[in-house]
């Protein structure tokens, strides 16, 4: 798997390849050897590959029978809470989590996501040489921005804080990652390595800072102060109220530890993958400028040159295919895992216990069975219809996953998504530089191997 994967991404690609044999050449050759129904030997343990909608439908609706295989331990460094709890504790904890993410609560931190829009495109104006157009590699500048919109609607006035718990975990990715890399040995992790140490030293600089916030905001939250416009206020908020209403049982809410790791998720799941959304579509609408102009027209027929609001960034139809077509080709997390823990029918397939099954989403978003010749191309057309019409076959549009276990931020990350492409596309046009390298890479979740370098231009 290693070897192939060195092989393949020892060179880049032309924009119009086949994107899934360059960022997981693995699996694409053992279905193209051996079928969508076809599984291989990881070690002791059988992966079945599953490319069949309504498959992937029962194993995301039927979340108590599949089970997501128990977490390794360097990531569990990085990230655990929610995404990676079962059963009663995940339902306990989705409670709670679910009225910080309704749609009301999330358009009071529209004003803190136009902020952190506002200071990139600023940041870019001034970096425009006075021809009015100068090269820039948008990825970091991206990056910054998701984690700037995190820092601001997770911790509030406490953002400064927030941007230190991001420069943090991007050092702990990549440690994760090299490690990843080699064979692993048991006991390994317990042993006094540089790397190791390092990686337990940032997991405790970052649970200190986190329990620092959360210390102050319960003390605010005691003293009446009960401003809960971010995410942390609204979850210690809904946390109390769960204490509350249970007569104050002793199991009733969750622990400080399970806030910290509930931070530490917003932070995670949420940089990384709209900071991946945006770099893809800048690159695609880039490269088609047609779709470039005609989200540019709607921008401004919706606000002109005036401030982005939560009304009118639903009015963006067009800026809404581009977005679903982006997450089509380039979904943020290309592949998810369960696993079987007793003998379970699923289709007309009967699966023993201890099975790996592999939800290939991007090999399912590029079928042309299911979305016709064009599937590996770039059409929002497709979803003018909405995400309904716009594939044979229901459940085959997945890019924030299905069933009880949807991504919880999935309308945070749109709403941030379409406010920066609307600012974007105010402020400026873009094209791709010649020195643009096409390098989809999985590095925990899809993104450019060699940045997104743009030719902007003022408006």
């Amino acid at each position: 798997m290693k070897s192939s994967t060195l092989e393949t991404q020892s060179k880049e690609i032309n924009l119009h390849d086949d994107i899934s044999s360059y960022a997981v050449p693995f699996d694409h050759h053992i279905i193209q050897k051996y079928g969508k129904k076809s599984f291989v030997w990881i070690g002791p343990i059988p992966r079945l590959n599953i490319m069949d909608p309504d498959m992937i439908r029962d194993i995301l609706i039927n979340y108590n029978t599949f089970h997501k295989p128990k977490g390794n331990f360097l990531l569990k460094l990085l990230v655990d809470g929610l995404a990676f709890e079962e059963g009663e504790r995940w339902a306990k904890l989705r409670k709670i989590l679910n009225p910080a993410f309704n749609l009301h609560k999330l358009k009071n931190m529209l004003p803190a996501i136009y902020l952190s829009c506002s200071e990139i495109v600023s940041k870019w104006e001034t970096l425009i040489s006075p021809t009015g157009s100068s090269e820039i590699n948008v990825l970091p500048y991206l990056a910054y921005l998701s984690a700037d919109v995190i820092s601001r609607t997770a911790f509030g006035s406490s953002y400064e804080e927030g941007r230190r718990i991001f420069q943090l975990q991007k050092e702990q990715i990549q440690l994760i990652l090299e490690n990843s890399q080699s064979s692993y040995i048991p006991g390994w992790r317990f042993l006094p390595t540089k790397s190791n140490r390092k990686m337990k030293e940032i997991n405790r600089e970052i649970r200190a800072i986190v329990k620092d916030l959360i210390s102050k905001r319960e003390k605010k939250l005691k003293e009446g102060e009960m401003k809960t416009e971010d995410l942390l206020g609204m979850l210690l908020e809904s946390n109390i109220k769960e204490i509350q209403e249970s007569g104050n049982k002793k199991d009733a809410g969750i622990t400080i530890d399970q806030v910290i790791e509930e931070c530490k998720l917003f932070y995670f799941a949420g940089q990384e993958t709209t900071s991946n959304l945006l770099a893809w579509t800048m690159v695609m609408l880039a490269t088609h400028r047609n779709w470039q102009e005609r989200a540019r027209e709607e921008v401004f027929q919706v606000f002109g040159n005036n401030k982005p609001d939560f009304e009118g960034l639903n009015h963006l139809k067009v800026v809404t295919m581009i977005l679903n077509e982006v997450l089509r080709l380039y979904p943020p997390v290309s592949m998810v895992s369960r696993k079987t823990y007793e003998t379970t029918k699923l289709g007309d397939v009967t699966l023993p216990p201890g099975v790996e099954l592999l939800l290939h989403i991007m090999f399912v978003h590029h079928d042309t069975e299911l979305w016709g010749d064009d599937a590996k191309e770039f059409n929002p057309e497709r979803f003018s219809q909405g995400v309904a019409k716009a594939v044979k076959k229901p459940n085959s549009y997945v890019p924030f996953g299905l069933g009880p276990r949807i991504c919880i931020g999935q309308n945070l990350a749109m709403i941030e998504a379409k406010m920066a492409v609307a600012m974007i596309l105010q402020r400026f046009s873009f094209e791709l530089s010649p020195s643009y390298l096409h390098g989809p890479q999985i590095r925990l979740t899809l993104q450019p191997r060699f940045g997104a370098h743009m030719i902007l231009h003022k408006i």
